[in-house]
């Protein structure tokens, strides 16, 4: 079994969508397309999230076959390590599903097999998770609200970027930030290995404006085909799982 690729995209904002396409309409189309959508809706002490926006959350991540969480912001660093693993392992347990389904027929599942087999089965998807490529793209909403969120951020990125390269998978990031200056979105660091430039990058942010999660979704989307047409120029294609929302 190839060990192929994962891709990700992984939300985190504090607010409710307010201009643009549908965030729930495009994370489904990410899903079609093989990106998990992961959402983490973070939160200042004493702060509520609104019924709105925790649906909003709850929905772009079952839509883009992902995982969401409510969180409070000295809770982020754990919570963007969890949510992103989860989700690894979520997209390894559907895939194994399928590969079963093609063995035992569609009559029996893997919480069918005798205790041993499923043990065996949960070994494959961890060493898997050890070994799979992983590529990352961060979307982070730099509305006016997340001013003060922006380091409790930064620093819980740099965390994960250090936690996933303990990994024997490759890893790269990128991360863009919506509203940008000039458009809905914009690139703040390209595809790597090491998010340990975040702080010179977050230093320059500037918050404010509206929440454009729709189209700032299309981009991060499109970044995706534009890496992958890059590798197939190059002769680097590979092969990727598809999110499966299990």
């Amino acid at each position: 079994m190839s060990k192929g690729t994962l891709r990700q995209i992984l939300l985190i904002t504090d607010g409710c969508s307010n201009q643009g396409e549908d965030p729930v309409a495009i994370a489904a189309l990410a899903r079609e397309k093989g990106v998990a959508i992961n959402v983490i809706g973070i939160l200042s002490k004493n702060e509520a999230y609104g019924e709105h926006g925790l649906k909003e959350v709850e929905d772009i991540a079952m839509s883009g076959g992902g995982v969401s969480q409510i969180v409070y912001a000295n809770q982020l660093a754990h919570t963007v390590k969890m949510v992103t693993q989860k989700a690894m392992t979520q997209t390894i347990h559907g895939m194994i599903n399928k590969e079963l389904t093609h063995i035992l027929g569609d009559d029996q599942q893997m919480e069918d097999l005798p205790p041993d087999k499923r043990g065996q089965v949960m070994e494959v998807v961890d060493e898997i998770g050890e070994t799979v490529n992983l590529e990352v793209l961060i979307l982070v909403d730099i509305s006016a609200s997340m001013d003060d969120k922006l380091p409790t951020v930064q620093e819980s990125l740099i965390d994960l970027s250090i936690s996933l390269n303990s990994r024997g998978g490759q890893n790269v990031f990128s991360i863009f930030a919506f509203p940008g200056k000039k458009q809905s979105v914009e690139k703040l660091l390209d595809w790597t290995p090491q998010l340990d430039t975040l702080g010179k990058l977050f230093k320059k942010i500037t918050t404010g404006g509206i929440t454009p999660t729709g189209p700032a979704l299309q981009e991060a989307l499109e970044q995706f085909s534009e890496r992958g047409s890059k590798r197939k120029f190059l002769g680097e294609e590979d092969e990727y799982f598809e999110e499966s929302g299990s």
